[in-house]
């Protein structure tokens, strides 16, 4: 027990430590908002922007989406294109009342899913095919608000020398399983991984990203094979980024809490879902690499602090007190940092232990998921390769819509 917590206090420490080296180093582009207001900027000498959007079932949001999208982009930004992925609700129709407002926008229907593609790459394959030629790509979940700016500060960056910027928004919670998980995301990002390695090494194993925000340089999207190359990776966005860094091209993984705000997941159930889906496929699908993080998170972060407890209630040995308050103390600064730069609920200072085991039986349900063959995701369902089953048929489309599929609105 001893030896498990200095061990446990040494990952501490050292998660503590390259959370604070990022705090600093981690790359935050910063959007000026009068580049949204239409006149001519060094933006618009660049390659223009293609905004892309799949989205599933998401009329509930699309229409402040579309509104956030259409008021944070300037000139850089020539077609704002909505794929809908065979939806059940309005989706459809918010789309087309905001493309009457806007003129950039355009709505898709999107063919049915073969059995060789996972759902959201064929979605953003059929959308890079729509899109005008010439521009590059930027890619922007259907629940994600765009920041006044963000779509010229990304195109400057494709436009200086990066070849993919992958970023992740600011997420906004509101459930109490929202509140406890979703901060885990920085937490991950900024523990294991000097963040500024990521566009320096071509290694594809130094690499962190999120497809919630994903703009790349059209001539590197086709180099690479685009989706096309992925097809059932059902993490889609570290394939994607993981092809381009095999390839040589520079890969920058972005803090884009000034760029946009995400509403990921909307109640525990989403929650459970949604990182179900991610985690082992997250892992390269490795039981090894899965205990692994086991291991890393129990002895950092869910030991410590219970040894504190049973010391404290007089069950644990003298010895256990050091290393246990070294760990847990750091795991404090720790998410006190994280908060105060990210917005996190302070909550999560306190309760870390706790979100830390929740995340850790979500990632035995993942792995669970994967081992049954049986991959549950926005009404489909996947074996563990990310080959859909048949039993994901997609839903019937009216045959009046069924003959727009693949391309835009008249």
């Amino acid at each position: 027990m001893v030896l498990a917590l200095h061990i446990g206090a040494a990952i501490a420490l050292l998660a503590l430590a390259l959370t604070l080296v990022n705090r600093f180093t981690w790359a935050r582009p910063v959007p000026d908002a009068a580049r949204a207001d239409r006149t001519e900027s060094p933006a618009a000498a660049a390659p223009r922007l293609s905004l892309l959007l799949p989205a599933r079932n998401e009329g509930h949001h699309i229409a402040a989406t579309l509104a956030a999208a259409s008021a944070a982009s300037g000139d850089e930004v020539a077609e704002i294109l909505v794929l809908d992925d065979h939806s059940t609700d309005d989706t459809a129709a918010r789309v087309r009342e905001a493309a009457e407002r806007d003129p950039r926008i355009r709505l898709l229907h999107g063919r049915d899913l073969p059995a060789d593609w996972a759902g959201k790459p064929h979605a953003c394959h059929q959308l890079a095919e729509a899109a005008r030629p010439g521009t590059d790509l930027l890619f922007v979940d259907a629940d994600v608000r765009l920041h006044p700016g963000a779509p010229a500060a990304i195109a400057r960056r494709l436009a200086e020398g990066t070849d993919v910027l992958t970023a992740v928004p600011r997420q906004e919670v509101g459930s109490p399983l929202e509140r406890l998980v979703l901060p885990l995301l920085h937490v991950t990002y900024v523990s294991w991984l000097p963040l500024a390695l990521i566009p320096r090494v071509r290694d594809p194993r130094v690499l962190a990203a999120n497809g919630q925000v994903l703009g790349v340089r059209r001539v590197v999207f086709d180099a690479i094979g685009g989706f096309d190359a992925i097809r059932t990776a059902l993490v889609d966005d570290m394939a994607l980024c993981g092809r381009a860094k095999s390839a040589g091209h520079r890969v920058l993984f972005a803090d884009g809490h000034a760029l946009a705000t995400c509403r990921m997941y909307r109640n525990a159930a989403e929650v459970w879902r949604g990182f179900s889906k991610n985690l082992f496929p997250g892992l390269g699908g490795s039981t090894v690499a899965l205990l692994v993080v086991l291991a890393l998170h129990l002895l950092a972060w869910v030991l410590p602090p219970l040894a504190l407890a049973l010391w404290a209630a007089g069950v644990g040995a003298p010895a256990w007190l050091l290393p246990a308050a070294v760990a847990t103390g750091a795991a404090v600064v720790q998410r006190g940092v994280l908060a105060l730069r990210h917005g996190h609920p302070g909550s999560g200072v306190v309760l870390h232990p706790v979100a830390v085991g929740v995340l850790l039986a979500i990632a035995l349900n993942s792995w669970w998921w994967s081992v049954r063959g049986r991959i549950e995701w926005a009404g489909r369902t996947y074996d563990s390769s990310g080959v859909p089953k048949p039993s994901a048929a997609p839903a019937e489309v009216p045959s009046s819509v069924a003959k727009t599929q693949g391309h835009p609105e008249a």
